[in-house]
C-alpha cells in the first residue's frame, strides 16, 4: 500500500515536500514514479526513479525545479518541488513498478498506486 503525504497549497515561487510511504511490503527493489492529473485530463509522468537510485527521469516540464528521492531504509519515496508555477496545481500520485521491464515514463507500467495528494498553486 502506498500512501502520499505532503500537499497542499502554496504560492507560485514555492515549494513542498511530497513523501510516499509504503507499507505491507518493501519496495526497494521497486521502480518509483510520481504522477499527477488535473480534473478531465489523463494522468501524466512527472518524475521516476530506478531501484537502485542511480537513474532519474523527469518530465520536461519539471526539470530543473523538481527533484526526486528514496530512502529504501524507510521505504519512502520523496518529491522535492522548488519553484512551483500555478499550472504545477494537481492531484499528486505515487506508483510503484514491481517488474520493472518497460518505460518508467509510461503509468502503465505501474502495479501499485497511491490516493493522491493535492497540490494548488496560487499566482
Amino acid at each position: 500500500q502506498l500512501r502520499e503525504f505532503g500537499g497542499g497549497e502554496v504560492q507560485a515561487g514555492g515549494f513542498l515536500r511530497l513523501s510516499c510511504a509504503a507499507s505491507g511490503g518493501t519496495v526497494s527493489t521497486y521502480v518509483m514514479g510520481w504522477f499527477r492529473q488535473t480534473p478531465g485530463k489523463e494522468r501524466d509522468f512527472v518524475a521516476a526513479l530506478s531501484w537502485t537510485a542511480d537513474r532519474t527521469y523527469y518530465a520536461d516540464s519539471v526539470k530543473g525545479r523538481f527533484t526526486i528521492s528514496r530512502d529504501n531504509a524507510k521505504n519512502t519515496l520523496y518529491l522535492q518541488m522548488n519553484s512551483l508555477k500555478p499550472e504545477d496545481t494537481a492531484v499528486y500520485y505515487c506508483a510503484a513498478d514491481e517488474y520493472h521491464y518497460g518505460d518508467p515514463r509510461n503509468s502503465y507500467e505501474y502495479d501499485y498506486w497511491g490516493q493522491g495528494t493535492q497540490v494548488t498553486v496560487s499566482s
